[in-house]
């Protein structure tokens, strides 16, 4: 049960995260600058698998139209989730608004994760028991890596590394997400991108936790380590087949239940800033289409939510 905590933060607390730690297995300067991922073409990645399941929501007023659309950060490159009310809402846009605006910003991101992400002063081998160590090095050894090569690691970032290697291992990379392929497709209009966060502020929601919370979530990934791909298979399918509902429960409530500090820092606080956001946007005018993760527009905390509860109609585009 406890593994949503794991599985939540390692595919949902940002593209740009999860693109990096997917690659920056090692500690040391040189392997974060060596590992990192070069930036998507926008002329490579325009399109993705039809299907019909993903939600999408639209706010209108008298001179604004903003589209809501729910992503999943990591994918398999068949899953089916393009379809033509995404395609005629995305083509109708004239900006396009992301969690953040630039999500290949390898060299600005690598600073963040070695002064947020190493804590040589504080290693893991401090913080953990002899079985836990043994566990991260068997999880380590895995994917390629060593519990002692993840040693400086802070807590939450040796997390969400094994994570992403684990669900990286079975398929499913962040070069195939909702988020990535949208990203590339609004590069290449030459429309204008934004985002609702900076990289930094992104990074720092989960490095500035609480060390018990990133414990937490660190203890829980290595009990499920293997479990891992098979919950994200979960998830996929429930928002690629629409049903908000159920991934409310395997997102947002487990999550509310099992670690509210999570919930808040992860969800509730940033919905709650995006929601301020959206209604600067509806003061303007024009379209919009908005990109954020899937678990942001799911739940009592949802941005529609809060939306409805600032007076603003939410609805539902089905054709």
């Amino acid at each position: 049960m406890i593994r949503r905590l794991w599985s939540r933060a390692s595919v949902s607390v940002a593209a740009s995260t999860a693109v990096l730690a997917a690659a920056l297995l090692a500690p040391t300067t040189p392997a974060f600058a060596q590992a990192a991922p070069a930036a998507v073409d926008p002329a490579a990645v325009v399109a993705a698998p039809a299907g019909s399941g993903p939600r999408l929501w639209v706010v209108k007023d008298e001179d604004s139209t903003l589209y809501l659309f729910g992503t999943v950060h990591v994918l398999k490159p068949e899953t089916p989730w393009g379809s033509a009310k995404l395609d005629r809402a995305f083509a109708s846009a004239d900006e396009y608004w992301f969690e953040i605006a630039d999500l290949n910003d390898v060299a600005g991101a690598v600073p963040i994760f070695q002064a947020k992400g190493v804590s040589p002063d504080r290693p893991l081998s401090s913080l953990l028991t002899a079985e836990e160590l043994a566990d991260l090095d068997a999880a380590a050894r895995q994917v390629g890596s060593t519990g002692a090569a993840l040693d400086p690691l802070r807590p939450w970032f040796a997390a969400l590394q094994l994570a992403i290697a684990s669900i990286s291992k079975a398929g499913y990379l962040p070069q195939n997400g909702g988020d990535q392929v949208l990203h590339a497709r609004a590069a290449a209009t030459g429309k204008p991108i934004k985002g609702f966060e900076t990289m930094s502020q992104q990074i720092g929601l989960i490095a500035d936790m609480s060390e018990e919370a990133q414990l937490a979530m660190l203890r829980s990934g290595l009990k499920e380590f293997d479990q891992a791909p098979e919950f994200l298979g979960r998830m996929v399918g429930a928002w690629s087949t629409g049903d908000v509902d159920g991934l409310d429960a395997l997102i947002g409530r487990e999550m509310k239940d099992q670690s509210p500090e999570m919930y808040d820092v992860m969800l509730t606080r940033r919905n709650a800033d995006w929601t301020q956001q959206i209604m600067t946007l509806l003061e303007g005018s024009g379209t919009a289409f908005i990109s954020v993760g899937a678990g942001h527009l799911a739940g009592a905390d949802s941005v529609q939510a809060m939306l409805a509860k600032r007076g603003v109609k939410v609805e539902e585009v089905r054709d």
